[in-house]
């Protein structure tokens, strides 16, 4: 699916009007089906093939594997990866460019990594951006899950200030978008693998 087709335009102004009013935002069909399914099996592929690395905590020389507080396997994302990814990189860059012209962010970078927690890991309550560090400004996932059931678990649990926490299924092609040093959030354990590709958009 294109990002320029009428429902990915809808759901571009939906994005647009819930982190001016809200600070955060959740689309369903984010994605076509077919490409969730494509990076759903390349993620599977790059673990069978022992490319993804349990992820740390911290940054630099303090970082530190600690899987009492987070236990996700992760894979950074490059163009030129596979066709599935380059696909999805572009529909990110050009969702930058519309978060750009409509909030004046100053967006000028995308990272984004695949992560897959086995079933009973989780991610305890954090926020995305660093005390000391204000690149990260809106922090995403994109989820790549079928036939996701409540009784599965793995909710996205955010904490927006003054208002009760939500809770968010993993549900295949849907996309949560937030601004990273606002709303803590915590990942928690499911029943069942649990894939995504996790990201943020960056200034410089």
């Amino acid at each position: 699916m294109s990002i320029s087709s009428p429902l990915m335009q809808q759901i571009n102004h939906s994005i647009i009007d819930d982190l001016a009013e809200h600070g955060w935002s959740h689309q369903r069909d984010f994605l076509s089906p077919e490409l969730t399914l494509a990076l759903a099996a390349q993620c599977r592929a790059n673990a069978a093939a022992g490319n993804l690395i349990a992820a740390g905590v911290g940054r630099g020389t303090e970082r530190t594997v600690q899987q009492g507080i987070r236990g996700d396997h992760i894979q950074w994302l490059e163009a030129g990866q596979s066709d599935p990814t380059d696909q999805f990189l572009q529909i990110i860059e050009q969702l930058r460019c519309r978060l750009n012209q409509e909030l004046y962010l100053g967006l000028e970078e995308v990272e984004c990594h695949f992560a897959l927690y086995p079933p009973g890991a989780f991610y305890q309550k954090h926020v995305d951006r660093f005390h000391d560090d204000d690149h990260r400004v809106v922090s995403m996932v994109i989820y790549l899950n079928q036939d996701w059931l409540p009784e599965h678990g793995g909710a996205l649990r955010l904490y927006p200030e003054g208002e009760p926490e939500r809770d968010i299924l993993p549900l295949g092609a849907s996309l949560v978008l937030f601004l990273s040093a606002a709303l803590p959030h915590e990942v928690l354990a499911a029943t069942r693998e649990r894939l995504s590709l996790t990201g943020w958009f960056r200034r410089r």
